[in-house]
C-alpha cells in the first residue's frame, strides 16, 4: 500500500487554528487513504516549532503522538540517507532547501514514497513527488 510523507508544514497548520492552511490539513487528515510517514528530524522541527510558536503542552501533545507513532510512521534518519541528503543539497545550491528537506527527499527516495503532504514547494521543485497540500 503506498505510503505519504507528511512535512513539518503538514504538521503545524493541523495544530494552529490561525495557520492558513489549517483547513487544507484537517480536511486532509481527515480523509487518510493511505499511511502516513514521516521522520525524527521533522518531529523534531515540529515540536520546536510547535513550542515557539503555541506552547509547551501543544508541542508534547504533538511530541507524545509521533514518538508513540500514533499518528504516523516514524522512520529515523540514518547515516545512508543522511549521506545522500548530502549530495542533494550541495547539488541544488539554486533552491531553497534545507537539510531537513533533503533528508525528507532521501528518505523518500529511499523508501518509494511519490506523494507528499507538504504546504512548500521544494518537493516539487526536487523531483517528481506529488504534493498533496
Amino acid at each position: 500500500m503506498p505510503q505519504i510523507f507528511v512535512d513539518t508544514g503538514a504538521w503545524y497548520a493541523l495544530l494552529d487554528k490561525t495557520d492558513s492552511c489549517h483547513a487544507r490539513a484537517v480536511e486532509f487528515f481527515q480523509s487518510l487513504a493511505h499511511p502516513l510517514v514521516t521522520t525524527n528530524y521533522i518531529a523534531d522541527e515540529t515540536i520546536t516549532l510547535a513550542k515557539n510558536r503555541l506552547g509547551y503542552k501543544v508541542a508534547v501533545k504533538i511530541g507524545q503522538m509521533l514518538w508513540d507513532e500514533d499518528i504516523a510512521t516514524l522512520i529515523h534518519i540514518t547515516s545512508f540517507d543522511e549521506k545522500n541528503a548530502w549530495k542533494i543539497f550541495t547539488k541544488y545550491q539554486d533552491k531553497g532547501f534545507s537539510f531537513t528537506d533533503c533528508t525528507s527527499f532521501a528518505v523518500m527516495e529511499r523508501l518509494g514514497i511519490i506523494e507528499a503532504m507538504a504546504f512548500d514547494e521544494h518537493f516539487n521543485q526536487y523531483g517528481d513527488f506529488i504534493l498533496l497540500g
